[in-house]
Order: C-alpha cells, then sequence, then structure tokens
C-alpha cells in the first residue's frame, strides 16, 4: 500500500545522521539536479523480483548470500576487479546451492557502497586532526584539508561508476561468465591450503559431474547453467543522492529508489523518528536494517511498525551483528518479540562488524574463528527458537588480502601488513571467503539432517 502522504524529501524536515557538511550548498544542489535527470540504474520489475527471493527465502525456500566490499573505491572500478567480485559470490552461491539443494539469492554490496558511516568526525593523521574519511563518494582518502572537504560532484562521480559497474556485470553474465561449466569459475588454486582442501575438492567434482550428467541427458540447457540472478545493494546513507535516484512507479504509483535492487539501514542511523527511517519508511525496495547488541526489542518492533507497516512480506531483512559473545543474551529476545508481534522479517547474519578489533598501532581485523562462531550461535538460536536464519552478509573481497587473521591461509597479526588494503573495515579474502562458503553449506546441512 502506498503511503500518499510521503515525499521523497520529507526525510530533509527529520534529524539526519551522518550527512558531510558540504562547503558550497549551491555546487550540492547543482550535482543533484544533474542526478535526478539520470536514468536509473534498475528497473522496477527487477526492484519487485528481489522482493519476492527475499520473501521466499524468509520461507525457507531459498538462501541469501549477500557480500562485497566494506566501502567500494573509484579507483577499482576496472574490469578485472569487476570480474573477480563477481566470481567470488557466484563461486560461493554454487557450493551454498550444492550443499543445500536451495536456490539462493546473490546480493553484492557493491555498484553504490561508496560511503562509509563513520564514529567520529575527525581523524589524527601523522599527529593532524583531520575530517574522517567518509568513502569516494564524499571526500578523498588523502591526508590533507583540501582532499578531505566533502565534494558533492563525487556524487555525480559515484552515480557513473556504480553504472560502469553494473554494466559490466550485466554484460559478463549474459556473455557467460556465470556458466557452471566455464573454467575460471573453478580456479580454486587458493584453496588447495586448507585443512579441508580434501572434501572441498570431491565436492567440487559432485558438483561437476552432476552437470556433465544431466547434459548428457539433455536435462541442463546450456542458456540456463549461464544464466543467474544478481541483485545490487548499498547502506542508504547519503540521502540527497537517494533521494535523487527516487522515482514513482507511473503503474503502481508507488515510489523506488532506483540506484539499487535492495538498501539497508545502518546501526548509526536507525532512529526511529529520524531522516533515514522517515526516507525508508517510503520507498517501494526491500530493505535491510542492521540490529547490533545495543538494539532492545521494543525499538526493534517500533522500527518495524514504520518501516513495514502493512507486514509485507520479503520487505525487511534484519541484519544482525551481535558479536559472538553475545548471541545467546541478545537474539533469542529480539525472535521472540518479533514473533510474538506477529511481524514479518527475514532473518540474516552480519558475522563481521560485531568481532572487529583493533590492535596495537590501529590497525583493524577480524579473526575468521570468531566470525564462524558467531555464525553457528546465530545458526543453533534461530533453530532452538523454531525459526531459521535466511541468508548471511558478509565484507569480502575476491584479492588475496591480508586484512581478517585466521582462515586457510593461517594468517597471523604480524601478516597483515603484507596486503592490507582496505580504506575502512578488513574483508575476507578469497580463499578465507570460500572457505566459509563450504562451512556455511556443512551448518545448512546439519540443520536437514
Amino acid at each position: 500500500m502506498t503511503d500518499k502522504t510521503w515525499e521523497p524529501c520529507g526525510w530533509s524536515h527529520r534529524p539526519a545522521a551522518q550527512q558531510p557538511q558540504y562547503p558550497d550548498a549551491a555546487a550540492y544542489e547543482a550535482a543533484l539536479c544533474t542526478l535526478k535527470a539520470c536514468p536509473p540504474l534498475v528497473a522496477f520489475g527487477e526492484v519487485d523480483n528481489l522482493r519476492a527471493r527475499l520473501a521466499g527465502a524468509g520461507r525457507g525456500e531459498g538462501f541469501i548470500l549477500q557480500g562485497g566490499n566494506c566501502a567500494e573505491r573509484f579507483m577499482d572500478c576496472r574490469a578485472d576487479n569487476i570480474a573477480n567480485k563477481l566470481k567470488i559470490l557466484l563461486q560461493m552461491s554454487v557450493i551454498l546451492t550444492y550443499g543445500v539443494r536451495r536456490p539462493v539469492v546473490r546480493i553484492g554490496r557493491f555498484a553504490g557502497q561508496y560511503a562509509k558511516p563513520r564514529s567520529s568526525e575527525t581523524e589524527m593523521v601523522d599527529g593532524r586532526a583531520l575530517p574522517v574519511y567518509r568513502g569516494d563518494a564524499v571526500n578523498s582518502v588523502e591526508p590533507s584539508s583540501e582532499a578531505r572537504a566533502p565534494d558533492p560532484q563525487r556524487l555525480v562521480s559515484a552515480y557513473f561508476y556504480a553504472a560502469a559497474t553494473l554494466n559490466h556485470i550485466r554484460a559478463l553474465i549474459d556473455g557467460g561468465f556465470a556458466d557452471l561449466r566455464h573454467p575460471y569459475t573453478w580456479n580454486l588454486s587458493s584453496m588447495e591450503h586448507s585443512r579441508n582442501w580434501g572434501e572441498y575438492k570431491t565436492v567440487l567434482d559432485r558438483i561437476l559431474d552432476a552437470i556433465n550428467f544431466m547434459e548428457s541427458f539433455g536435462g541442463a540447457r546450456s542458456d540456463v547453467l549461464g544464466r543467474v540472478d544478481f541483485f545490487t545493494s548499498h547502506e542508504g546513507l547519503l540521502l540527497g543522492y537517494e533521494e535523487a535516484l527516487t522515482r514513482k512507479d507511473p503503474d503502481s504509483g508507488r515510489w523506488y529508489n532506483l540506484g539499487a535492487h535492495m538498501l539497508w539501514i545502518g546501526a548509526r542511523t536507525r532512529q526511529v523518528d529520524g531522516a533515514h527511517v522517515e526516507y525508508f519508511r517510503g520507498i517501494a525496495n526491500p530493505i535491510g536494517l542492521k540490529v547490533d547488541a545495543g538494539t532492545r526489542p521494543e525499538d526493534l518492533l517500533a522500527l518495524l511498525a514504520v518501516l513495514n507497516p502493512d507486514n509485507e512480506e520479503g520487505r525487511l531483512t534484519l541484519i544482525t551483528r551481535l558479536g559472538a559473545g553475545r548471541v545467546e543474551e541478545r537474539l533469542p529476545r529480539l525472535i521472540q518479540a518479533v514473533r510474538d508481534a506477529g511481524r514479518k522479517a527475514v532473518w540474516s547474519c552480519d558475522p563481521m562488524h560485531g568481532n572487529t578489533v583493533t590492535l596495537e598501532g590501529g590497525r583493524k581485523t577480524r579473526d575468521f574463528s570468531v566470525v564462524l562462531d558467531e555464525l553457528q550461535r546465530t545458526f543453533e538460536v534461530h533453530e532452538q527458537q523454531g525459526g531459521r536464519l535466511a541468508g548471511v552478509h558478509f565484507e569480502l573481497t575476491a584479492d588475496d588480502v591480508t586484512e581478517c587473521i585466521g582462515g586457510p591461509g593461517d594468517l597471523t597479526s604480524g601478516d597483515l601488513s603484507r596486503r592490507y588494503e582496505t580504506y575502512c573495515d578488513p574483508r575476507l579474502n578469497c580463499s578465507q571467503s570460500l572457505e566459509m562458503a563450504f562451512l556455511i553449506a556443512r551448518l545448512l546441512q546439519s540443520q536437514q539432517s
């Protein structure tokens, strides 16, 4: 149902957290006018398709895999980089699909993830206090006052980099990059050092044998093997940018954000009377809501009432990020509150953000075993509560970075300096991501047995 009183600009009358302060207001308005005249990046029907797929996952008819960079960089908008990001999610999704015999909803955390919320307005760099880096859509990571000043032209650049990324993803999929028989898809040399490699190799051989078997009987068409649905998402942080990409569907009269298929509200901007919730409540996109350890059941119910007043299936995905040691204490009360109120929500788990630690010297990392621990505990609590965990949400990359410790390569804190490339939060690398996919498949299989 459409709220006829809602307008895309209504958020501007509410307190808005995490918004850059642009020194040139006229330049900011000009940039937004440029964006409003640009064509949408996604289509109304694609958004509706994702909402239906998410509803199915909530009923146990699929599983959600959402992942990508912590913060995209303009410099990473290159053909090889985009292909590698797509490849890692495709590999993970095939492993999950084979393991649990359910379709996987693939949602990339890219083609728009150019801004990040920050805990402080400034940071110390070489003994100087500078405005904090807020993502390439806002300012530059270069350590100077000029580079850190918010530049509205970067909003326009973010749109065009997102368009280029999405265009290449579509071209890759249409060109057969997602074909399960593609040898590039199965280049898993980075996994050979895993202690579980023998088991994983057996699984991969079975996947390819199954495909060959079906083909021999004419039951697996090439056009099916090469076609996948792939969706994009980002945190809806910069509200002027999001408003500029909001369009009304002439058929339904509903408003959609056509800058991505799905957007989410972060833990720092989920105030029920704030600008972000006001904006999100009016768009028809499926939306995510990050739920951290500080979320009280009554606060969550208040947000559900505002963001999904019609209790629509697939509309709202609750992405918990509690920290491994707090799952059993916090999650049951949240699940029970939502269930007892009769509220429909899809549950996902982000086991990354609640388990970030800062080492001596200021470098952040995450321990693979702790990330997995939160995921295991979350699966168990949902099962104990008679429900299901419908998806996972990771910050990851296909590159061989050294940002998270542990995993197949047994990385330690001493390895972090070798390839620590993130501008914000540490990401799982290629082998850690694939290892995680196999372990999630194992968890899902144990639930079904």
